[in-house]
């Protein structure tokens, strides 16, 4: 965090809008068209892109930089320090992309050095009330977080992945394009693409029929995935031998490819 006491704070910004009682210290890097709400704070190292919006009460921090278009709503903490004990107060970062809602009481947290020192979210996604984003998450575009998701340090979450209210990820876990998580799942083992998991501890549900409906996915890939799905976890096989059988029996794609080398690389197992 950075010292209220003896920053000098900017007043004005030249084609943004900064309200009086709020705080934009000397050295943030304003974009054009930015709104700060009262009582707002951003810290020092802070770089906010054009037509980004922080809503009354949020505070900014760190060494962060969040894209244009992007939205914070009141009281949500971007840049925070990350809750690990092993963090002494390294320079790490969060990069935020394009075009997001971030919504009240959010918490994103900087990077660590163990974990590569970045924190990233990518573009188009809705980070509900209350959210948990923790140190070194990596997670893509068009995601939705419903209200209360928490996600450990070092989680991966690809692609138009939706995580419904109250749900939580292990650290490390990995989440694959279009993947589901019900609300109330922990999540403790990696989710392949296009699945959707439920319970505590999650396990496979069957697949995200409206996401893959949503996708726009050519019919021929969309029969694939479901053969995939069958191969995977209704014909009793063992991993390996069913990621043979699909080598084997599925065209190849970019879903059939996305689907295998998911599986093949996951580390902490997928769930069953």
């Amino acid at each position: 965090m950075f010292d209220y006491n003896h920053l000098e704070t900017i007043e004005k910004v030249e084609g943004s809008s900064i309200h009086p009682r709020a705080l934009v210290y000397k050295g943030a890097k304003i974009g054009t068209g930015v709104m700060v709400g009262p009582n707002a704070i951003v810290g020092p190292m802070v770089t906010l892109h054009d037509n980004v919006q922080i809503g009354p009460g949020a505070v900014i921090s760190g060494r962060t930089t969040i894209g244009e278009g992007t939205q914070v709503s009141p009281f949500a903490t971007v840049g925070a320090p990350p809750q690990d004990l092993k963090y002494k107060g390294e320079d790490t970062e969060v990069r935020i992309g394009k075009n997001n809602r971030i919504c009240e009481y959010v918490n994103i947290s900087l990077g660590t050095v163990g974990g590569g020192g970045l924190t990233t979210i990518g573009d188009n996604n809705l980070i509900m009330a209350y959210t948990h984003v923790a140190h070194d998450c990596v997670i893509g575009n068009n995601c939705v977080f419903a209200n209360g998701v928490h996600l450990a340090g070092h989680v991966v979450v690809g692609n138009n992945v939706v995580f419904g209210g109250i749900s939580g990820a292990h650290q490390f876990c990995h989440f694959g394009e279009r993947a589901m998580i019900a609300a109330g799942s922990i999540v403790v083992q990696d989710v392949p693409p296009y699945c959707l998991v439920q319970g505590d501890r999650a396990r496979i549900s069957g697949l995200n029929v409206v996401g893959l409906r949503r996708s726009n996915l050519p019919k021929e890939q969309l029969a694939d995935i479901k053969n995939m799905f069958k191969i995977l976890y209704n014909e009793n096989l063992t991993l390996e031998d069913a990621i043979a059988r699909m080598k084997e029996e599925i065209p190849v794609s970019e879903a059939r490819d996305s689907f295998i080398n998911f599986v093949v690389t996951s580390h902490r197992g997928i769930c069953r």
